[in-house]
């Protein structure tokens, strides 16, 4: 399907034949557009309506959700901003297509700023799955994630992701009502089979 552009996100959607799945919100990682996650959707949730927008920041030619300063140190006023302007074409999204509130899957850059859509507009999202995610915020905010899911799958081998760093972020979001799974898996920053699978067994019971 041919990217919709629009005065928000280029981004595509495809309609589901299983009006029983929650829609996906697929969010790419840093240098990933719009297309990126389509793939990894259609084989964790078949029959699932999926909306895929691409990340508005450009670091060089690399599509983002938010700016970054450097490796792992986020502007978290952009992030704030960038995250409110998301959950907007999430809302105007649902009403155009007619979906209910979608279950996040996002990866790396993408990963962050759903992270960050649970603390600052919680009522947006279904739930969310964070793969290779980081804590967001230095302090994060008060947010109500009473019974949200949450599935974390994490590398033990990540050069990029501190270990502290997303158990901070695990605990921030049981801290705050979600109900979270958190997995450490023998992988690197990239996704493996282990991931796919405990992702596709996870969405199956949403």
């Amino acid at each position: 399907m041919d990217a919709i552009a629009t005065t928000d996100f280029i981004h595509v959607y495809e309609p589901g034949s299983d009006t029983g799945r929650p829609p996906l919100l697929l969010l790419h990682g840093t240098g990933g557009d719009e297309h990126d996650l389509l793939g990894l959707g259609r084989m964790v949730a078949p029959g699932a309506s999926l909306l895929s927008p691409r990340g508005r920041v450009l670091e060089g030619p690399m599509p983002r959700f938010f700016r970054r300063l450097s490796e792992g140190v986020f502007d978290e006023d952009d992030l704030r901003r960038r995250t409110h302007e998301l959950a907007d074409f999430v809302e105007q999204a649902r009403e155009r297509y007619r979906l209910a509130a979608p279950v996040a899957v996002g990866f790396s850059n993408g990963a962050n700023i759903a992270a960050s859509l649970l603390l600052l507009r919680p009522e947006v999202l279904a739930g969310a799955a964070l793969l290779r995610a980081m804590s967001p915020f230095v302090e994060p905010p008060q947010a109500d994630l009473a019974g949200k899911p949450v599935l974390i799958l994490s590398g033990a081998m990540d050069p990029i992701v501190p270990t502290q760093d997303v158990e901070q972020l695990a605990r921030t979001l049981s801290g705050s009502g979600a109900s979270v799974d958190h997995r450490v898996l023998p992988a690197g920053h990239g996704l493996s089979q282990a991931d796919i699978g405990l992702l596709e067994g996870w969405l199956a019971m949403r």
